[in-house]
């Protein structure tokens, strides 16, 4: 179960009208992700020494049997326990099988779960949504193999990062939605009583039909009941997501920081995961990995209210930049002991962090994440912390049902819709013109011809054969352009029937972008309501690692 429930009775709790048909396609297929991230996926030699266990049920029965948790789970759940109660007082959205989830995180035979992402407005892009949707299908499949263990999906805040202007917007229906304010700190303890006018922007394109009044109703209690982001944050995503038992982390805690201290004192001083992650990377680097972060000598800020700034070793001091703060050895080992809260991780010690106080067992991230958990392992391994299984969040493109009868009239299989628009355009001319318009058969016919030129002028000169061959390519390169020119004229006379490709591309990949990197769940939710979550639930599968096709029915 995860928490209360089996993973049948959630799945029996899922509407039982089908909203969608799936099909699934290779990540490599679609042209969108890494050769680090498909080469993880196909289990290259190469990359096994940067990673712990297989992503798979025989990765996780090996984990569970060496798992060593350092963290406490009674703190861990006194502190989740207490960032609750603003939904619990208010009684809104709470769910009782998040806190049974809570309660369980005490129990030695639990485990998490873990993704995270910002705090972005609205949930930002699909995928925000498509990673918490793993983490919870995961946990589902883990209890069903391994029924004596519980399995909390975790979706991890990220209220320390300070990169406001990467949160403060979303795409919807081709509009975007901007919160204009100038921000400073941690975005998590921002109030967002600034919001009002990207608010009624937001609600303003989810218009009236279906559950757009449901969406607008817990958009409104988000963004206005709360003084903080980051429980602004916890309520839409409890909203959306508390009836699954997830469980919501702002680890921007005095309790949590405490635990982690001594990591804190002896990295900032000792500059351990800089000479760790920088070792790695190098070798990365030699394994052609495009590196996705590179370590600085200390990779901590110095967290206020309205301030995150860099820490600095210059002058024999510890230095805030661009402020006057400045610490000794031993006055900063004190600040520490005394303010723990006061020192934010970078991405490259967050993981840490998390896997230090989390009893956690896999992280659910996108392909860029993936790649850069492969830099951190070493480090894990320096302060003895166990590294958990990397899960490439699932990814989905959804095709209403208007979009399906375009793409059905024009026959496309899903694999052809990631091709580019012109690639497309082109294979379709090639199917169905009534003339045949590819001049390899032509090519093969004078390539013989050639033959017998090159093998006469060898005769008469064996020189010449080097001018045959040039001859040879020059006219190669004209029956290519001839053939292009052919599918161009063609096209001309299609142009009607091409112009639903440009439409289709137009809807599903925004910006020729995959839908889910840009386009926000919310007129998904305004037409389905809760059932788009069950949707996905239901048809993602987080082992299978295949990108998930989902057609309207």
């Amino acid at each position: 179960m995860i928490g209360g429930l089996t993973k049948s009775e959630i799945e029996h709790s899922l509407s039982e009208i089908k909203l969608m048909d799936a099909a699934c396609i290779d990540y490599k297929e679609t042209g969108f992700f890494s050769h680090t991230v498909t080469g993880y996926l196909e289990d290259k030699p190469e990359l096994r020494p940067y990673y712990s266990y297989r992503p798979d049920l025989d990765g996780f029965k090996a984990l569970l049997q060496n798992k060593k948790v350092i963290g406490d789970r009674d703190l861990l759940a006194k502190v989740l326990t207490k960032q609750y109660e603003q939904i619990s007082t208010l009684n809104i959205q709470d769910s009782k099988l998040v806190h049974d989830n809570i309660a369980l995180l005490k129990s030695a035979d639990t485990y998490t779960i873990t993704t995270g992402h910002q705090l972005n407005i609205f949930a930002g892009p699909l995928y925000f949504i498509y990673k918490i949707v793993t983490a919870i299908k995961l946990a589902m499949q883990l209890k069903e193999t391994f029924p004596d263990r519980n399995f909390v999906p975790v979706y991890w805040m990220a209220s320390e990062d300070h990169d406001f202007a990467e949160i403060n917007y979303t795409n919807i229906g081709g509009k975007k939605v901007h919160w204009w304010y100038e921000a400073s700190g941690a975005t998590g303890r921002i109030n967002p009583d600034t919001m009002r006018q990207a608010l009624n922007q937001y609600k303003g394109v989810l218009g009236l039909d279906h559950h757009a009044n449901e969406l607008a109703e817990i958009v409104e209690t988000a963004y206005t009941k709360f003084d903080h982001l980051a429980d602004a944050t916890r309520y839409l995503v409890n909203a959306l997501f508390g009836q699954y038992g997830l469980v919501i982390i702002d680890a921007d805690d005095h309790e949590l920081k405490k635990q982690f201290a001594p990591i804190i004192e002896q990295d900032i001083i000792e500059q351990n995961s800089f000479k760790n992650i920088e070792a790695t990377n190098k070798e990365l680097e030699n394994l052609h990995v495009h590196i996705q972060v590179n370590p600085r000598e200390i990779n901590f800020f110095y967290l206020s209210d309205g301030l995150r700034e860099r820490i600095v070793f210059e002058d024999d001091a510890y230095k805030v930049l661009n402020t006057e703060i400045s610490f000794s050895k031993e006055q900063l080992q004190q600040e520490i002991h005394t303010y723990p809260e006061r020192f934010s991780p970078n991405v490259v010690m967050r993981p840490l962090y998390q896997e230090y106080i989390l009893p956690n067992i896999a992280y659910v991230g996108g392909g860029a994440e993936v790649v850069y958990w492969l830099e951190l392992k070493s480090n894990f391994e320096h302060y003895k912390v166990d590294f958990p299984i990397l899960i490439l969040r699932n990814s989905g493109l959804i095709i209403p049902k208007q979009s399906a009868s375009k793409i059905a009239r024009m026959e496309l299989a899903p694999c052809e819709l990631f091709k580019s628009t012109n690639a497309i355009k082109t294979a379709w001319i090639k199917k169905h013109s009534d003339h045949e318009l590819s001049l390899r058969n032509e090519w093969r016919e004078l390539q013989q011809i050639f033959e017998k030129v090159k093998l006469r002028s060898f005769k008469i000169d064996p020189t010449l054969a080097q001018s045959t061959d040039a001859v040879q390519a020059r006219l190669e390169h004209a029956i290519n352009s001839l053939e292009k020119k052919l599918i161009k004229a063609e096209k001309k006379n299609y142009h009607t029937r091409l112009e639903q490709i440009d439409h289709i591309k137009a809807e599903l990949f925004p910006k020729e972008s995959l839908q889910e990197r840009n386009e926000n769940f919310g007129l998904f939710y305004v037409k389905w309501g809760q059932q788009f979550i069950d949707e996905l639930v239901r048809n993602f599968e987080p082992l299978d690692f295949k990108f998930t096709v989902l057609t309207e029915k």
